[in-house]
């Protein structure tokens, strides 16, 4: 008879995962509301120290995130002809680091050579613009004026120190090389198992706004690299040409400094247009090509390409944002995040598109046990 009589109640621990899934928030007892409150305030301190702790070489770890993505199918046909993973992938990054180090290296050894120059015959230029400025009567009473030589001066003196300036940057600059090199090296060897984890950890009820969040920030990070990789190489073209056209010296050299500066906030290609510009008026008497190197940078360069063509492109390549909303986060981005606001600002308008999309989607899509996705009608509340 004992035998018989079974227990009709679930086990407890049954009834603990059932209240967990399919209970309300009342329904918590006071200790697991505890743990739940100190695992957050747990998980948010842990998470304010990482953030703080990589601050400085974040936008290097999501460089490297995105160029070992869109490296992998180099890193791809090479490990089938090799075989062998990290022979693979080290291979794929040469490939793209190799030229870089040629060209700066080359860019930085002219400069120098100029600043070397210049702040050597500093008198030299200062006669050059006193006898300049002999020929327009407009500005002769500022050719004998103590503040001149002391422009040229200051000016010489700040370029001395551009090369010093350069390597006290050193430091920060190989950290985040590091950390840029391993993170895509890393994603290059193990972009399937990171792929697998990260989608293991979401539940399948929030299916639908990780391949938003997926959608959206790919292609927004997609269109956001391309225009802007693409717009500062062909403004870097336009002021070699111009260089070239124009004969000044260290042509290629400026148009390797044009493209990088270009990346940062305020400065950019006028920063080289520009002085190429006065250099042409002062050391050789030639106006017409110093304004024709002004309204070419000035229109082309700074208007049309940075404010019109690089969201454009953005927005296109992106099929997400439209032109309107890739311009505002491009631009509010680099000026409120600085360099790192090129990624930030489009990452953070697509997250909050997914967030919308999903948020108002008309359909709610779950997934079947054999795979298959289905639609189950109007979804209300998420």
């Amino acid at each position: 008879m004992t035998d018989a009589i079974t227990d009709p109640s679930p086990p407890p621990e049954r009834r603990r995962v059932e209240r967990r899934g399919n209970g309300s928030i009342g329904e918590l007892t006071l200790p697991e509301v505890r743990r739940i409150l100190i695992t957050m305030v747990l998980g948010i301190v842990v998470l304010s120290m990482f953030l703080f702790m990589v601050r400085a070489v974040i936008i290097a770890a999501i460089l490297g995130l995105i160029i070992g993505f869109y490296l992998r199918p180099v890193y791809l046909r090479l490990l089938r002809r090799t075989g062998r993973s990290t022979f693979s992938a080290i291979l794929t990054l040469l490939v793209v680091i190799v030229p870089l180090l040629i060209v700066l290296v080359y860019s930085y050894g002219e400069i120098a050579d100029v600043v070397a120059y210049s702040s050597t015959h500093q008198r030299e230029i200062l006669e050059r613009i006193e006898a300049w400025m002999h020929r327009h009567p407009q500005l002769e009473s500022l050719s004998g004026s103590d503040g001149l030589g002391r422009m040229v001066t200051s000016l010489t003196a700040y370029a001395t120190r551009v090369p010093l300036l350069l390597k006290a940057a050193v430091k920060d600059f190989a950290v985040s090389t590091t950390i840029f090199l391993f993170t895509a090296f890393y994603i290059l060897v193990e972009a399937d198992k990171v792929g697998t984890y990260l989608a293991s950890k979401i539940p399948p009820r929030y299916e639908q706004l990780r391949r938003s969040l997926e959608v959206n920030v790919s292609g927004v990070l997609y269109g956001a690299i391309y225009s802007t990789l693409l717009t500062q190489t062909l403004k870097s073209v336009i002021i070699l040409l111009m260089n070239l056209a124009f004969q000044v010296p260290l042509a290629g050299a400026l148009a390797v400094v044009s493209f990088v500066i270009g990346f940062f906030p305020i400065v950019g290609s006028w920063s080289v247009y520009v002085p190429v510009a006065i250099w042409l008026v002062i050391f050789r008497d030639a106006p017409g090509s110093a304004v024709a190197m002004i309204l070419i940078g000035t229109l082309v360069n700074t208007v049309f390409i940075s404010t019109y063509l690089r969201p454009k492109i953005a927005a296109d390549k992106s099929k997400v944002l439209n032109f309107y909303w890739m311009f505002v986060a491009l631009i509010t981005g680099v000026y409120t995040f600085g360099l790192a606001g090129i990624l930030l600002g489009p990452i953070l308008i697509g997250l909050l598109k997914a967030v919308i999309d999903s948020v108002t989607a008309g359909t709610s899509w779950v997934v079947s046990e054999d795979g298959d996705e289905e639609s189950v009608g109007p979804s209300i509340g998420g």
